[in-house]
């Protein structure tokens, strides 16, 4: 993902329904979506989601850095356009995601706000189990997350259901 990405996600984040029950629920709003992508960008890591059918961006996701693992690597910081809800999206997704991390790591970190229900539900269909709960830094500021572990046995046993 790159800066001129910026239009083409902001179509996918700019309705209040793809936001609800994430702890950012303002994140729809242009002045705030707009510090999330550069952060985003910054990092590095970041994967545009299209819908293959139309090449339209529905989405992002993101491989970073877990800071107390750090022989691991973390999938997060994704949001999908809330008209993909409920189907295949996600799961394909982090499959894509997961396959290609685990060519080279052992596990994969999911770090998850505690109020962030549908992520924590949809974390669990994928196999991964909640690990414990710590204060990182992930994005600049330390909050409290709930910390989901996936390691490569736990996906090769799981991943294809």
């Amino acid at each position: 993902m790159c800066s001129e990405d910026f239009d083409a996600l902001y179509g996918a984040a700019n309705s209040p329904e793809t936001w609800a029950g994430h702890p950012a629920k303002d994140r729809y709003h242009r002045e705030v979506f707009e510090p999330y992508f550069q952060f985003l960008v910054n990092s590095g890591g970041c994967l545009l989601i299209l819908d293959r059918a139309t090449g339209q961006a529905i989405g992002c996701s993101r491989y970073y850095p877990v800071p107390d693992q750090p022989e691991d690597i973390g999938i997060g910081f994704t949001f999908i356009n809330h008209r993909y809800w409920g189907g295949a999206t996600n799961h394909e997704l982090k499959t894509l995601m997961l396959d290609h991390a685990f060519q080279c790591f052992e596990r994969v970190w999911f770090h998850i706000a505690p109020s962030n229900i549908r992520s924590q539900k949809g974390t669990a269909k994928l196999g991964a189990r909640l690990a414990h709960d710590a204060e990182l830094d992930l994005s600049g500021t330390p909050a409290q997350w709930l910390c989901f572990e996936l390691s490569r046995e736990q996906w090769a046993s799981h991943g294809a259901e």
